[in-house]
């Protein structure tokens, strides 16, 4: 049994349920998410943000609502997207209402504050009459002063006995239609967290490492914390959180389940991580190469090689590879060395080879 098999075996067994036309949860592959960071009123630029998400690969979106401004906006959103949209509330049930009535496809909240009990029913009743489930988000940084009170800081049973607080809720009025999240800014704590969780219930998860950093930090710690949780089978959706541009969240949501082979999109670049012995700028190729590329929607490896001792057996796994030598390059395509080119026409040489790969597939 292969690795991408040994995954999906140990995946944890979850309800299934529908954003829109997506499925999360069940046997539906883990998917991608992101949320805008525009002003959601302004519709032009939460469109187009949007947009380029969607050509990133994101398959659910999510938008702040702060206020009626933003939720009445949600339906001009909705008209111009393709992927689900989540509308994100907080402390106003008013907003919850107002998104749903706008066609929002789900609704992330904690049941416990957005006001007393016959408006937690309005807005459970409303989700439930148009099928639109809700995501409870437990977050380390906003727990209930009593949970808080008893535990003495953010612990992994304090984010648990949050989060089931917040489910008996929904449960209680016979809503079911739930995926929770545990987040929290360490690794550990939310491993742990979503760890506890997994064995009291049975609704789908959405996992991340909040307030995870910069692009380059967050990066890493999500792709350790998310890479933790998935291997174990827990995760039926992502989101990898930044502080940048929300693009770069898709693209690195993309890479942590195309490493741990959970899902294929796009180009897989393998590269040499350079030495002594190379004879070419393989730093520049590579890079140039995977921006050129990013585009590519197709599953293809693409390998860039320095030299003669990885090079060759790496050049002739991926679909398309060049093992480098001194100032020229050997471009190998399905295993089999095709040409030799200058250094300076390796670039354009593995485009070409990558584009007849695909034109190849159909």
């Amino acid at each position: 049994m292969d690795f991408f098999n040994i995954l999906i075996d140990m995946r944890r067994k979850t309800r299934e349920m529908k954003l829109g036309g997506l499925s999360v949860g069940g046997d539906a592959p883990v998917s991608v998410q992101s949320m805008a960071n525009t002003n959601t009123a302004d519709v032009a630029a939460t469109v187009a943000q949007i947009k380029s998400l969607e050509a990133a690969g994101c398959e659910i979106v999510r938008v702040a609502v702060p206020d009626m401004e933003a939720a009445r906006a949600i339906g001009n959103i909705r008209r111009h997207i393709d992927i689900p949209l989540i509308a994100d509330i907080h402390f106003d049930w008013r907003l919850a209402l107002a998104s749903l009535d706008e066609g929002v496809e789900g609704l992330r909240l904690n049941p416990g504050n957005i006001g007393a009990k016959e408006r937690v029913k309005e807005v459970v009743r409303a989700a439930k009459d148009r099928g639109v489930p809700i995501r409870i988000g437990v977050n380390a940084g906003s727990l209930e002063k009593d949970i808080l009170s008893k535990y003495g800081h953010p612990t992994a049973e304090a984010l648990v006995e949050s989060a089931m607080r917040h489910i008996s809720i929904l449960e209680d009025m016979d809503f079911r239609d739930i995926k929770v999240s545990l987040k929290a800014s360490g690794v550990p704590l939310t491993v742990e967290s979503y760890r506890l969780l997994a064995k009291k219930v049975d609704y789908p998860f959405h996992i991340g490492i909040t307030e995870a950093g910069t692009v380059f930090s967050g990066a890493i710690k999500s792709a350790v914390g998310l890479g933790i949780l998935l291997a174990e089978g827990i995760g039926d959706t992502l989101r990898v959180s930044l502080t940048g541009d929300p693009v770069d969240e898709v693209r690195a949501g993309w890479e942590i389940l195309k490493s741990l082979e959970l899902r294929k999109r796009g180009i897989n670049i393998i590269s040499c991580p350079t030495c002594g012995r190379i004879k070419l700028d393989s730093i520049k190729i590579a890079a140039e190469v995977e921006k050129r590329l990013q585009h590519i929607t197709e599953p293809v490896n693409v390998a860039v090689m320095g030299c003669v001792v990885n090079g060759p057996g790496e050049a002739g796994e991926a679909d398309v590879g060049i093992a480098g030598g001194d100032g020229v390059g050997l471009i190998y395509v399905k295993g089999k060395p095709v040409k030799k080119v200058k250094e300076e026409e390796i670039v354009e040489a593995l485009i070409e080879e990558v584009a007849r790969v695909i034109e190849a597939r159909g």
